[in-house]
């Protein structure tokens, strides 16, 4: 580098000096200004036809640093491939409220468990009233599955009543143990545990599809909706713990595990035969748990309407107003997505 500098310097002087000659000696008599812009030239030129030519700028993943062009160096065309929002979903608003109709049914069908709670504790609801309800429920579900279920058929109804018969043996057997399971703890302590615990169930839900399926189906549970069925049955089991006798352990008992384990099957069942009824089906559910939730408490009735507001209204036009803040970018430098096409 030194000795091309050296030899720019000596060609700009020989430059000059030939100027000089040229103009007869008298290199003070010319122009020093049009002299200095011809050895700026001069130099100029060297140092273009000295310095090596750069190679074009490739866009490449693998291949080290170019040579003449920094390691994080782009052109104009890096950014030729990008994509803004490729797989942003434009939301419906109207779509987006009937689906959050199942969240809102299934607050409902948790509530009304929780009213009967409350009355079987007050000593408002009998044994034998409970064991009623219990027998009802069982039998509509069972009608419902059997007329909704293609899949479900009379052998395998009867398998499953063998199973719910052998369940319902084991409540029956355990209902005593679980009488005298909490003695030793505070009602408020109870009360205080199973409302977290209802809390819990009703944030893990698997609102999409239930856990528990018809015989025959072969579709797995995830870990969160199993966490959920699990706190509500501790729940359950909490509450039944602070009845007096163990024949309302098992009506209580029977009761909350047919809701948990097999009110989210049937209404799957009812939404995938029909919507309309679907719809109909959440109506229902919302007056009579409001009606019940208002015969029980005033401010628990206001409580709960407006958490149904917010959840069948208000959230969903918070989600499409914040879909406008959405923004993602996909291009060149996104991982390789796996595509086939498997055709016949």
């Amino acid at each position: 580098m030194a000795s091309s500098e050296a030899q720019i310097l000596w060609r700009s002087w020989l430059t000059s000096t030939a100027l000089g000659t040229l103009m007869g000696g008298c290199f003070d008599c010319v122009d020093q200004h049009l002299v200095d812009r011809l050895i700026l030239n001069s130099v100029a030129m060297d140092r273009e036809n000295s310095s090596p030519t750069r190679s074009k700028w490739r866009k490449v993943a693998y291949g080290g640093m170019q040579l003449g062009y920094d390691d994080n160096y782009t052109d104009e065309s890096f950014l030729e491939d990008m994509v803004t929002n490729a797989n942003v979903v434009k939301r419906d608003l109207l779509k987006v409220m009937r689906d959050s109709v199942s969240i809102s049914q299934y607050l409902c069908i948790v509530v009304l468990v929780g009213v009967v709670w409350t009355y079987t504790l007050n000593s408002s609801l009998s044994e034998k009233s409970l064991l009623l309800i219990d027998a009802s429920l069982l039998m509509s579900g069972f009608m419902i599955l059997l007329l909704t279920e293609k899949m479900l058929s009379l052998n395998q109804l009867l398998h499953y009543l063998a199973n719910v018969a052998f369940f319902t043996s084991g409540l029956y057997v355990l209902a005593p143990i679980y009488r005298t399971l909490t003695t030793s703890i505070s009602s408020d302590s109870i009360c205080a545990v199973t409302v977290s615990l209802l809390i819990i169930h009703l944030f893990l839900h698997d609102y999409s599809r239930c856990t528990v399926h018809a015989p025959g189906t072969c579709k797995n549970p995830t870990l969160t909706s199993c966490i959920s069925l699990n706190a509500s049955i501790v729940a359950s089991v909490f509450i039944a713990s602070r009845l007096p006798s163990s024949g309302n352990v098992f009506a209580i008992m029977l009761f909350s595990l047919l809701i948990f384990l097999f009110a989210p099957l049937v209404t799957d069942c009812i939404k995938k035969q029909s919507f309309g009824l679907h719809l109909l089906f959440s109506l229902v559910l919302m007056v009579v748990s409001l009606a019940f939730v208002y015969k029980l408490h005033r401010v628990l009735f206001f409580m709960f309407l407006v958490l149904l507001v917010f959840v069948s209204m208000v959230c969903p036009y918070w989600l499409i107003r914040i879909q406008e803040y959405k923004f993602e970018i996909n291009g060149p430098w996104d991982e390789a997505k796996l595509c086939f096409d498997v055709t016949d």
